[in-house]
């Protein structure tokens, strides 16, 4: 599926049943650390029934604060970067994974908009990064185009699919 579709429910579960099967094929477990998409990839990891094999914990971080006090993101990141940055999700990711043992974890952070985009960091930008320990851990920026459910949705699916090729490529 291109994610200049739109992303359809359907697309979401099978890219969360994809991801479980081969999480629960390596005796793998994941943790999220979601702001924009507010626990949505936590969501579809659990929307199957036995999900605790593999799905340690969701853990969402939509304020600067949450992110300082529960993964031990920076203050020097969100302030010389900002919450939408590499260096952030970079720092989410090892916070998830310190916080919860887990094997994996992905980070997200992006502007879904409506409003709080500018020049630099439009509506539609959105981090992502994926590890499996602060040191082996990949980051990407996307630019997703539509209305913030949308982009949400689009985010979600990137990030699903973003882990699985992560994983498959270790």
């Amino acid at each position: 599926m291109s994610l200049n579709d739109s992303v359809t429910d359907e697309a979401l579960t099978e890219a969360g049943e994809n991801l479980a099967s081969l999480l629960l094929a390596r005796k793998q477990t994941i943790a999220t650390a979601e702001s924009c998409t507010g626990g949505w990839v936590a969501k579809v990891l659990t929307d199957r029934a036995g999900s605790s094999a593999y799905m340690l914990a969701g853990i969402v971080s939509y304020s600067n604060s949450a992110k300082r006090d529960l993964l031990g993101v920076t203050e020097t990141s969100l302030q010389d970067y900002g919450a939408v940055s590499e260096p952030v999700v970079r720092e989410m990711v090892a916070g998830a994974l310190a916080t919860t043992g887990a094997d994996v974890a992905v980070s997200i952070s992006g502007i879904a908009g409506p409003d709080g985009g500018s020049k630099d960091k439009p509506v539609g930008t959105v981090w992502f990064a994926w590890g499996l320990s602060q040191t082996d851990t990949e980051a990407v920026v996307e630019h997703f185009s539509g209305d913030r459910d949308t982009v949400r949705r689009k985010a979600v699916l990137f990030a699903l699919q973003g882990v699985q090729s992560y994983l498959e490529n270790r």
